[in-house]
């Protein structure tokens, strides 16, 4: 029985009940077969998810974080295949700056970036290869008392693959695309190759996994001068090629060329080794690696009289001067080599009697971090010469857990049933950046230091919750969360100084609600309600700058942030109406106080604060069908509708009323999948996100332009073909529609991918 890519995770698994298995009830996930997911799935509230079927029959999968693309009010900000460092992602509530907001696990291993929260801290999705997961679970909101405040927005759960027998898999795809934008016009490609092999013999199985994609992408900054800040007269080289337009805020500007212009190339690699002790307790260990090398390239618009390039210096354009170095050099290349490691252990019973328990500890670890920039000018710096570089290794975070259910009676079946969950964790990360000068800014070492900025926070947390049938046709959880919050060792530095930040310590207690009915045997009803406190990052305690013996422009009193968030669903069976299918419509609240934002402290100085107070309130609608009309159509669709408006702020008054930054009023998806037999699928997917702001005033009219964060309509299209048991190929287009859309940088453009796999 097949469901379409975004059906309630439930649905997915349950056993067919025309083949005679059972049926859905209280919303409840049954897993019929492959490894489960480690989401809560007893807890009554809202669960989507997709499968690995799904994924590769219906998605342009070339990183992992696309089999998130058609789930219900999800947005993974990617900008390019490969995307390692921009790809946040956006929930019901939270935008694509709020990466804080969510948690992205995989076989229990936190893959979300702890140390800091914005673009630059995304969910390490590179540790991930899109052929290597299993499924793909999403609880939405802060309902279970088994993960922090982070997962106010969304707890995301991928689970990989682990053999029962001997199997084998090799992919090969490629992707190309054009991209015209403003006088960028370039042609990103790129190849991807993905390796794979496990077996099980006797109590061992094991699975051995590589990936290596290299991938050039498109302009992502573009330098620019704003008119107003020439000096009219004759000064500087003259030049053409600018081209003219409006920034974000509407006033005249100038764009004198693209640079982030990368070329990466990352090199995944993956041992994951099992032992099963009896058939009811397994010991895990995963071993992962990935390494990126990076080169962000620059392209000037500007020449000379005698048509040669020109980087930088004072130039003259349109009879005013403009600096090109100052104060920021426009146009800018980097160098990037980055390598991380990630362990995680875990022992777990799964008896499904009266007690099973799990110990799970994970590590991931910036073995090494740097990235570089000159601070010559172009076009001399292409060569060397002086610059800075970024050193990050060291970084990274750490996290235990012990944990256990109780099932008095024995099952989580029958009126009267109990589960109890229960556990203690502990979550640690490291933040180490150290800013070096260097003779030469591509490869050479850092001489003498330039800044630093370090730091650590710990959460050492208690959990226990309760999810009872009470009676024939009710279900109810109720929880609690205990956290005791630590900073420590904070520390900013300057080229002659490195100052100490006072540690603090915190506590914090979140209950936990959730109730179903199952009303009739096609309508149940769901309600939920949690509260979370979003701890602040390192990053978000420890930044400024050093005004003598004195740290300034920082705040590392930070309060944290605390959501209450509600949810009421009703989910109809659609059997009754001819159709084999689900219909959801939740409404959903949240009342978040002391959000933090980054916001002007002075007028020259903007650093992170708390937002007194910010409410949301929403519709989801999601549906979901097989065989609709025709045998082999299968339907799915979302839309989201929001309203998110800062309520109270005091450090920014003229904020107040306006909408929350990157959070659109309205989001949809719809995806659609025929098969007409056994080899082909045609799959057609629609993409909506409407008017948003990067802003808190909302003073950022301009959505379309370089800093922009704009509406988009985007349709992408897949045709995969089995050649036989083994072989499969598929070819397909993203963005067929060619819209250009932005995301502070811009998206990519239409982009073409084709595949061939093999399975053995």
């Amino acid at each position: 029985m097949a469901f379409p890519l975004g059906a309630p995770a439930w649905a997915q698994n349950a056993p067919d009940p025309s083949e005679g298995g059972g049926v859905r009830t209280l919303g409840t996930v049954t897993v019929s077969d492959g490894r489960p997911t480690s989401l809560p799935t007893q807890i009554p509230t809202t669960i989507e998810g997709v499968t690995h079927e799904q994924i590769s029959e219906t998605v342009n999968a070339t990183d992992s974080e696309d089999a998130l693309k058609y789930l219900p009010s999800l947005v993974v900000r990617k900008r390019y295949i490969g995307d390692f460092n921009h790809a946040v992602l956006a929930t019901r509530a939270s935008g694509t700056g709020n990466s804080a907001r969510s948690m992205v696990y995989a076989d229990g291993i936190m893959l979300s970036n702890p140390l800091g929260n914005g673009a630059t801290y995304a969910p390490r999705w590179g540790m991930v290869s899109p052929e290597e997961v299993e499924r793909v679970d999403v609880l939405y909101g802060p309902f279970s008392a088994a993960y922090p405040g982070n997962s106010v927005g969304a707890v995301v759960d991928y689970v990989t693959r682990m053999p029962t027998k001997l199997e084998a898999h090799v992919k090969l795809s490629g992707f190309g695309s054009n991209f015209d934008l403003y006088n960028s016009h370039s042609s990103p490609t790129g190849q991807q190759l993905d390796l794979s092999l496990g077996s099980r013999s006797g109590n061992w199985s094991w699975w051995l996994s590589a990936s290596r994609i290299h991938s050039k992408g498109q302009a992502l900054v573009f330098g620019n001068r704003l008119v107003s800040a020439g000096t009219v007269g004759n000064a500087g080289t003259p030049v053409t090629g600018a081209v003219p337009g409006l920034n974000p805020s509407n006033q005249p500007w100038w764009l004198v060329g693209g640079s982030t212009i990368y070329d990466t190339t990352q090199e995944q690699a993956k041992l994951k080794l099992a032992y099963d002790f009896s058939p009811t307790v397994r010991a895990t260990y995963t071993l992962g690696a990935w390494n990126n090398t990076t080169h962000g390239s620059v392209d000037t618009y500007l020449r000379d009289a005698l048509g040669r390039p020109v980087y930088s210096g004072r130039v003259n354009i349109a009879g005013r001067t403009y600096n090109l170095d100052s104060p920021t050099a426009a146009l800018a290349p980097t160098e990037t080599a980055l390598t991380h490691y990630v362990h995680g252990l875990s022992v777990k019973s799964h008896t499904g009697g009266v007690f099973d328990w799990e110990v799970a500890a994970s590590l991931f670890d910036y073995s090494s971090d740097t990235s570089r920039t000159p601070t010559t000018p172009l076009p001399g710096a292409f060569n060397g010469g002086p610059g800075r570089t970024t050193d990050m290794g060291g970084s990274g975070w750490h996290t235990f857990k012990a944990a256990g259910t109780w099932r008095p009676t024995g099952s989580a079946e029958g009126v009267g049933a109990h589960v109890v969950d229960f556990g203690l964790q502990q979550d640690t990360a490291r933040l180490r950046t150290h800013v070096g000068n260097t003779l030469d800014w591509i490869q050479g070492p850092a001489v003498t230091p330039f800044s630093a900025f370090n730091g650590n926070t710990r959460l050492q947390s208690l959990y226990v919750q309760d999810t009872w049938r009470f009676a024939e046709n009710w279900k109810t959880t109720l929880g609690l969360r205990h956290e005791r919050w630590e900073a420590y060792g904070g520390q900013l530095g300057n080229a002659t100084k490195l100052l100490d930040f006072a540690p603090r310590k915190n506590s914090y207690d979140s209950p936990k609600a959730a109730v179903a009915w199952q009303a009739t045997p096609e309508w149940l009803f769901k309600a939920s309600t949690g509260r979370a406190v979003r701890m602040p990052t390192v990053s978000e305690l420890y930044q400024g700058s050093i005004d003598g013996n004195r740290i300034v422009n920082t705040n590392p009193n930070l309060r944290p942030e605390r959501s209450w968030t509600t949810e009421l669903s009703a989910e109809r069976d659609l059997k009754n109406w001819g159709l084999d299918g689900v219909l959801r419509t939740t409404l959903f609240f949240e009342n978040t106080k002391d959000a933090l934002y980054s916001q002007a402290l002075t007028n020259l100085v903007s650093t992170v604060q708390n937002v007194d107070a910010i409410r949301t309130r929403g519709l989801e609608v999601a549906l979901n069908g097989v065989d609709v009309g025709i045998k082999g159509l299968d339907l799915s669709g979302s839309l989201t509708l929001t309203r998110s408006k800062i309520a109270a702020n005091s450090g920014f008054p003229a904020s107040v009323g306006h909408d929350q930054p990157r959070v659109p009023k309205v989001r949809a998806t719809l995806l659609a999948t025929y098969r007409p037999d056994a080899r082909w699928s045609y799959t057609v997917g629609a993409r909506y996100s409407g008017r948003q702001y990067g802003t808190l005033d909302n003073s950022d009219a301009n959505g379309a332009a370089y800093m922009g964060f704009s509406k988009f309509f985007v349709v992408d299209a897949r045709i995969r073909y089995r050649i036989d048991r083994q072989l499969s190929a598929a070819v397909g287009i993203d963005n067929l529609n060619n819209n250009k859309y932005w995301a502070f940088h811009p998206y990519t453009q239409r982009t073409y991918v084709a595949e061939l796999k093999f399975d053995l």
